[in-house]
């Protein structure tokens, strides 16, 4: 009787649990614990068994959630020699000797602080931390003797070369890049920090580091000349993000389980999950990849949603967007010399390196004869995350009637009610605040570009055509609007420019109704006060 009432208790604490979403891996950054735990890994470490038996020094550049905490944790586990972890893995038969050699895994993403003296003590207790792990005595002095210490520490310890893995080493640095003095002061400590690796070289069996961004090696890495970037290597592009295989294959029940719960095709679901989620490029002939934390929570909570974004757009991106004076408008088939992205990050002199770093924009082609890059919005959730938090930046800090208002001018592009939209949109326009707004043309033309950019549906902006540059195009299932807008003239002379330019051409084989508008907007009214349809 004990028995089987016990076993239905079990059974009522199992009902309702998902066992599906119970083996993602959500939150979760320890290759061991997810291994242990039997969590989906998508299996990388034949790239890292390359990389790790070409190379002795590497930094690797990703965007924020993309799996380097969790690349590191697998290195360090790797070179543990914590062999049973991998077996079924590339890992489990390319490697033949499972050597164990001492990991000093130090993660840098918490240390976030403006003031130099605040960042020490955060690393100092890491530094502490990894000193008590490996049982060493402290070593009094800067931040660059304590490191130093530790690695001469764990090689006469142990009798192997050391590895060092520094996670996210540029996390102190981006919390102060708007504020050049104490960038500078902040990158000195850090300097310190990493001071020893270059004459530690003796003792390194392999240095691993990773970060949003990158730092001139001169001035942070103490002139370490051996230290190789993979960042935009063909070979290592798909290192971190899952390849369009790699989901299919190895989330292939979560998919089915998506599709049955929105009530569509595999195909469909596969479809609106690469739209969604796919098409970043981290070199020239890279192929697509997944932003794995966005492509794990959908599968996982059966919604796709704006996941990266509900993590919060780091706070350096719009000071740095206000700092280059941006209009980011533009940015979406933006072009950019390769020479561009090897420029540090505390001396560039344009958005783009920073911005393709931080994720938000990606390589949509390249010119190997010129050496030209052009660059765009990888899917939609970083496009419509991006214009939903510019939001309050660009057009106004009150959003409480937002959402009813994109919502009726989405409406009216879904029903060809072009009154509504501009009405609409007039009202809306019409209730943001006097000090909210600026009477520049550019800032007004970014203005109008959120607004349009949360529809929800497919719009795109300063789209390039044989003649020009479309301003605005908007396209629902029937229709596909191609607007033109001009700054304090009439809008006939927008839609003659549209005329003028063929802007319909190429869209006249699409199938769908094309649709021109003019659009006249007022600075002094602060409004659209005119728009025309041809």
């Amino acid at each position: 009787m004990e028995e089987n009432e016990t076993c239905h208790e079990l059974d009522n604490l199992m009902e309702g649990v998902d066992l599906e979403q119970a083996r993602y891996p959500l939150g979760n950054q320890s290759f061991e614990k997810i291994i242990s735990d039997g969590k989906y890994y998508v299996d990388k470490t034949a790239l890292i068994y390359r990389m790790t038996h070409t190379y002795n020094y590497v930094f690797l550049s990703r965007p924020r959630r993309f799996g380097k905490s969790l690349l590191c944790s697998t290195l360090a586990s790797y070179f543990r020699g914590e062999k049973e972890l991998f077996k079924g893995l590339a890992m489990d038969r390319l490697e033949k000797e499972w050597k164990c050699y001492p990991v000093i895994h130090l993660s840098l993403a918490s240390v976030k602080s403006d003031d130099p003296s605040g960042i020490k003590g955060l690393i100092d207790d890491k530094l502490e931390l990894i000193e008590e792990g490996f049982g060493i005595s402290p070593k009094t002095g800067d931040l660059g003797r304590r490191l130093n210490n530790i690695i001469l520490g764990c090689h006469k310890k142990f009798g192997e070369k050391v590895v060092v893995i520094l996670d996210e080493y540029d996390a102190p640095l981006l919390n102060v890049l708007h504020e050049p003095d104490k960038l500078k002061d902040v990158r000195q400590t850090m300097r310190t920090l990493f001071s020893p690796l270059k004459d530690c070289d003796p003792y390194l069996r392999f240095l691993f580091i990773t970060g949003i961004t990158k730092f001139s090696q001169l001035s942070i890495f103490s002139e370490i000349n051996n230290l190789t970037l993979v960042s935009m290597d063909d070979e290592y592009s798909t290192l971190c993000g899952f390849t369009q295989q790699e989901v299919e294959t190895v989330f292939t029940d979560g998919i089915d389980a998506l599709a049955t719960k929105k009530g569509l095709s595999r195909e469909q679901t596969l479809d609106e999950l690469r739209q969604t989620y796919d098409g970043y490029h981290f070199s020239a002939d890279s192929p697509g990849v997944y932003n794995p934390y966005s492509i794990v929570n959908a599968l996982a909570k059966k919604k796709t949603e704006n996941y990266w974004f509900a993590t919060g757009t780091p706070s350096f991106l719009v000071h740095m967007l206000r700092q280059f004076n941006t209009d980011f408008s533009s940015i979406d088939g933006s072009e950019a010399m390769e020479s561009s992205f090897d420029a540090p990050t505390e001396n560039m002199h344009s958005i783009l390196p920073l911005f393709y770093q931080s994720g938000y924009i990606t390589i949509k082609s390249y010119n190997e004869r010129a050496r030209l890059y052009t660059l765009g919005f990888p899917n939609k959730e970083v496009k419509n995350g991006l214009m939903e938090n510019l939001y309050p930046y660009y057009v106004a800090a009150d959003t409480e009637h937002r959402d009813t208002n994109i919502w009726r001018i989405s409406e009216g592009f879904l029903n060809h009610d072009l009154d509504q939209v501009f009405q609409t949109l007039q009202a809306f326009l019409e209730g943001i605040p006097y000090q909210d707004s600026h009477f520049d043309e550019n800032h007004w033309t970014q203005m109008l570009y959120v607004v349009f950019s949360l529809l929800g549906i497919y719009t795109e902006s300063q789209v390039r055509t044989a003649k020009g540059r479309i301003d605005i195009v908007v396209k629902t299932a029937d229709d596909i609007y191609v607007m033109e807008v001009k700054l304090d003239r009439p809008a006939r002379e927008a839609l003659e420019q549209i005329d003028a330019k063929s802007y319909l051409v190429p869209y006249s084989l699409d199938g769908r109704r094309l649709t021109k508008i003019g659009m006249s907007f007022s600075t002094e009214q602060r409004n659209v006060t005119e728009w025309t349809v041809g």
